[in-house]
């Protein structure tokens, strides 16, 4: 039998233990917490350490990467192309007239005046004479350039590439020139050669996109004579259309016989009927701006083939593009109210 003193130890003792099991339960907690909290102070210096890594590594460009540094770059490009369409659709608003192009400024300055058309008129070396000609029928020059620019919308300017051999006389004087008229688009990456035709129609493309704000551009070779009243009448009524493609649309053999004037390279990707697809005869055939836009932006990826003019059509052809079979750009015809002539 115990007494009541041993029971009373007994009862001290217990409550004691209890204590003490409550203080090391407690003390746990507290380690366990500060441990917890440690490592996720530890997680996110580690994972900015990781984002500056994978900085490093994109900026010096590392090609071995995590696993997790590629989901984050895919979301940063993610990202990116969401930032990109925002861009597109303020573009396509701004052109609609839901957003002003040019926030108020206190520079007084007034916004350009956007261009109904560029007309690049095709031009090489040693044909100085057909310049002087069409300066004479139907191209403004010196001061009245700009008064027709501002009156009609339209700009003109002869397009040339440079010589093969940089710098010698045919270049000079292009240059010499040049700085009488004010009249050229001299393409300084373009070599000026016969089998260079499509790539300089692309080049002009690029260059008068990016320095003209417009609603059309015109291609036009400097043999023909431009009624620009009539041109300008036309591209007005088209206004509504937002991709389009004008010309004299024409077809055509595709010739395989390397001798033949009109050789095709690429023949055998035309099919065995060998025949062109339709597309804008060369003389003169129009392009809206969303299409100088896309040929700009894919400049590196649009092939081109022996004829220019082949070489636009087949830009266009995967893609949703009007084509406007105009009648009055067909040069050599001699109906009422053609828009050019051929000389």
């Amino acid at each position: 039998m115990r007494s009541r003193g041993s029971q009373s130890r007994l009862s001290g003792s217990s409550s004691f233990g209890s204590r003490v099991s409550a203080l090391m339960l407690a003390m746990l907690a507290t380690m366990a917490t500060i441990y917890v909290a440690g490592r996720l102070w530890q997680d996110a210096e580690s994972r900015a350490y990781l984002m500056e890594q994978l900085e490093k590594r994109t900026t010096e460009g590392q090609s071995t990467i995590s696993v997790d540094d590629t989901l984050k770059i895919i979301d940063c490009r993610q990202q990116r192309k969401k930032l990109s369409s925002l861009q597109m659709q303020l573009s396509a608003a701004r052109k609609e007239g839901f957003v002003p192009k040019q926030l108020p400024r206190n520079d007084r300055k007034q916004p350009t005046k956007k261009l109904l058309a560029v007309i690049g008129i095709m031009t090489t070396f040693g044909r100085k004479k057909n310049r002087n000609a069409i300066r004479k029928a139907w191209m403004p020059t010196d001061t009245a350039m700009k008064k027709f620019a501002d009156q009609k919308g339209i700009t003109v300017r002869f397009v040339i590439g440079k010589s093969a051999n940089r710098g010698d006389s045919l270049d000079k004087e292009i240059e010499t020139e040049s700085s009488q008229t004010d009249d050229f688009i001299i393409l300084d990456n373009q070599v000026e050669a016969p089998e260079e035709k499509a790539k300089k129609i692309k080049s002009f493309f690029i260059y008068a996109v990016d320095k003209w704000d417009a609603e059309f551009y015109v291609k036009a070779n400097d043999d023909v004579y431009v009624n620009v009243d009539a041109l300008g009448g036309v591209l007005t009524s088209h206004l509504d259309k937002p991709r389009v493609y004008i010309g004299c649309m024409k077809s055509g053999v595709v010739f395989a016989d390397p001798t033949h004037q009109w050789h095709e390279p690429d023949w055998w990707k035309f099919g065995d009927g060998r025949s062109y697809f339709r597309h804008a005869s060369s003389d003169v055939y129009v392009i809206s701006k969303a299409l100088a836009q896309f040929i700009s932006i894919n400049r590196h990826i649009l092939r081109t083939y022996a004829h220019d003019d082949v070489t636009t059509g087949s830009w266009f052809i995967g893609l949703d593009v009007m084509h406007i079979d105009e009648s009055t750009f067909c040069c050599s015809s001699t109906s009422t109210g053609a828009l050019c002539a051929a000389v």
